[in-house]
């Protein structure tokens, strides 16, 4: 009898520690990643604008430690530690990590609900085309594997004061509004403008962002200071785009034209990757 029960533990004992082994590797298994893009950036923080530490190949596992603003904590061949952008990490539709594949934007499509924004000469909205052209860009940024946070996908009203606050809860690395601009009387101005508030990187982003317009259908005003509550109280870099003025017959004739919207839509983004590229 005393052999039967010396036998029994020993078999309850190998028992206990084969299910701690299957539990161990269970919960391995559930905290790991499998990167499924080409040269993941490990960050040494959670942001694009930390220095990098290690790239990742496709196929290689990732063990997670933690998540933070849509960045994980990982350990990397069991002896780097450092930060991968969430969204990448599975993104098979995304080739080559960029920094703007990394980068967390922030697109304000201006006016919405009962707000309707400059009207046209024949009372078309403004907030209508803010939407369409955000929703391009969007688009555009999602394919080269960018995180788009909107503070508005809808004919809905936003107040001024909670769109600069969706850059900071979002972790945002920049900050783009769009408008469309209207003079005191028709047909009196024409073209494009780019927007900063804050000297530094909005200049900048301003900058490389209109220097990516200049094959758009309308002349450039250029880059200019503007006290515009969106991109003033942002405590990121911040512009805001006046992509025309509505109320002119031959602006408004191509900011309601498809074509000019996919246009300018891709400058946009041309521009905000060329920014990415050259500000580390």
């Amino acid at each position: 009898m005393k052999k039967f029960w010396e036998n029994k533990s020993w078999i309850i004992a190998t028992l206990a520690i084969i299910i701690t082994f299957f539990v161990l590797i269970l919960s391995l298994e559930s905290n790991s990643v499998t990167v499924k893009v080409n040269q993941l950036n490990i960050r040494s923080g959670p942001s694009v604008t930390y220095s990098v530490k290690a790239k990742v190949k496709h196929g290689q596992r990732l063990q997670v430690i933690s998540r933070k603003s849509n960045w994980i904590k990982v350990i990397y061949k069991h002896r780097t530690i450092g930060w991968v952008a969430a969204w990448l990490v599975q993104n098979t539709n995304v080739q080559n990590v960029t920094r703007l594949s990394e980068a967390t934007i922030v697109l304000d499509p201006g006016h919405g609900g009962s707000d309707t924004g400059a009207l046209s000469m024949t009372g078309q909205p403004e907030k209508r085309y803010t939407l369409e052209v955000a929703k391009r860009v969007e688009r555009k940024l999602q394919a080269r594997g960018a995180r788009v946070v909107m503070t508005r996908d809808s004919d809905k009203t936003v107040p001024l004061a909670a769109r600069p606050e969706v850059a900071n809860s979002a972790s945002a690395n920049i900050f783009v509004s769009f408008h469309f601009d209207s003079s005191d009387e028709n047909n009196v101005a024409s073209g494009y403008t780019c927007y900063f508030y804050h000297d530094g990187d909005s200049k900048k982003l301003a900058e490389a962002v209109n220097n990516n317009m200049s094959d758009l259908p309308l002349p450039s005003r250029g880059v200019d200071f503007g006290n515009f509550l969106v991109i003033r109280d942002n405590s990121v870099p911040a512009i805001l785009i006046e992509g025309g003025y509505i109320n002119t017959k031959k602006d408004f004739k191509q900011i309601k034209d498809p074509a000019y919207q996919k246009k300018l839509a891709t400058d946009v983004v041309n521009g905000i990757a060329n920014y990415f590229k050259n500000n580390n």
